[in-house]
């Protein structure tokens, strides 16, 4: 295969399967998805929603339904990517905030006081949800013998005892504890 192949026939190539194909088309447009996601992402996110762009471009090309909207899904694939870059790192500073709160609120009490708190948060919790929290971080059991043990599934387990912890933290932050 040749390098002058028009861009069009790249894509064709790529979604027959060609590797060579495939690589010669994400060099080609890594400079234009590295100009656009400059325009469309934080600085700091530009190499990650390009290198995540590429590759699910390189994962689905062979979905793409006319060639000739290459240049456009890709656009469309890393402008997707700065946004979901960009919630991230929303979601993240929220996060960081409220353990920057929860770490102070609890900074006040001394051990004796979040000692009661954790067992009274505890004691709060419906049985099902202490159940986890308990096998979990007193038995130190994983998330899959919890569930082996519960006959329950994975998923279950992972989301009761998220559920379970947003109780406690609940319960901790209050102005009752």
């Amino acid at each position: 295969m040749t390098t002058s192949l028009p861009h069009a026939n790249l894509v064709l190539h790529a979604q027959t399967g060609d590797p060579a194909a495939l690589s010669r088309l994400l060099a080609v447009c890594a400079a234009d998805a590295r100009r656009y996601a400059r325009r469309h992402c934080h600085a700091s996110d530009v190499d990650d929603a390009v290198q995540e762009s590429l590759l699910i471009v390189s994962r689905k090309i062979k979905g793409l339904k006319a060639a000739v909207a290459f240049s456009s899904w890709l656009f469309v694939v890393i402008r997707r990517e700065c946004r979901r870059l960009e919630r991230l790192l929303t979601r993240h500073e929220a996060i960081d905030d409220e353990d920057a709160a929860m770490e102070a609120h609890l900074a006040q009490r001394g051990d004796a006081a979040l000692r009661i708190d954790l067992a009274r948060a505890l004691e709060s919790l419906p049985a099902h949800y202490l159940e986890v929290v308990l096998l979990r971080d007193f038995e130190e059991l994983t998330i899959a013998e919890i569930a082996a043990r519960l006959g329950e599934s994975v998923a279950a387990i992972k989301s009761r005892l998220h559920r379970a912890r947003e109780l406690v933290r609940e319960y901790l932050l209050s102005p009752a504890a």
